[in-house]
């Protein structure tokens, strides 16, 4: 099976469609080069415009990777910072557009900090550096950095992530909003620059409901909590019959 065919075939016609940006320059070029096929277990249809699903992520479909991108902005040299590194497709892209070892990514998930390093690694982008943690935090110890890419929603820039944004010319892209949202991006200042159409992506997680946490779903655990203490703090007959053995 010729890849390399697939891949020029799968950007051909994202531009053609104008599914992409109309100007999806430098992305188209790199999507051209990053074998997305050691992404996603899919083989031919790796280079279908479609997502899939991988360890209770989604693998976006190349043209949103596309608009992403073009939206970022990126530069040969930029240092860049991913948050919700996936599988680690996005990545490789924008490895290819400024260089592997400019490029830092972090996801929550620590399965797919292990999925994302395997692939980037098989697809010859070692040297991205992927590591395991909350997102909002960022990477501070390798700020500044000239883009950052949020890859889930949220209602505003999180503040650690403007705080390791380059003061000159730095530019912070994410999905604004919990329900209707809109692709934005923001100066260090944390002012829109740009507005680049609607998207909908998962919201940005926080510790414990990420898919590889042992209680994924917050509300779960503070019911039984909640619940626990109101058993402890019961009064009259209805703890009554704790003791009856004592009689």
């Amino acid at each position: 099976m010729e890849f390399a065919a697939l891949r020029e075939e799968m950007v051909d016609s994202l531009l053609h469609e104008g599914t992409a940006l109309p100007d999806a320059r430098p992305a188209d070029a790199a999507m051209r080069a990053v074998p997305r096929h050691e992404f996603v277990d899919a083989d031919h249809r790796a280079y279908t415009d479609q997502s899939f699903e991988h360890q209770g992520t989604r693998v976006l479909p190349p043209s949103t990777v596309a608009r992403l991108v073009a939206a970022l902005e990126p530069r040969e040299g930029d240092d860049v910072l991913v948050v919700g590194a996936g599988v680690g497709y996005t990545v490789a892209v924008l490895a290819e557009i400024v260089g592997p070892e400019h490029v830092h990514a972090v996801d929550i998930d620590r399965q797919l900090v292990y999925d994302a390093r395997g692939n980037l690694a098989d697809a010859g982008y070692g040297d991205v550096l992927v590591d395991c943690r909350d997102g909002a935090e960022g990477l501070p110890e390798y700020a500044p950095f000239d883009r950052v890419l949020v890859e889930a929603a949220a209602v505003g820039a999180p503040p650690a992530l403007l705080e390791q944004l380059a003061d000159d010319d730095g530019r912070l892209v994410f999905p604004e909003g919990t329900g209707d949202q809109r692709l934005v991006s923001v100066d260090a200042s944390g002012e829109t620059v740009g507005v680049h159409g609607p998207v909908a992506f998962a919201p940005l997680l926080v510790d414990g409901e990420q898919a590889s946490a042992v209680e994924r779903n917050r509300t779960v655990r503070e019911d039984r909590e909640r619940a626990a203490k109101a058993a402890e703090s019961r009064r009259g007959w209805e703890r009554d019959w704790i003791d009856w053995d004592d009689y």
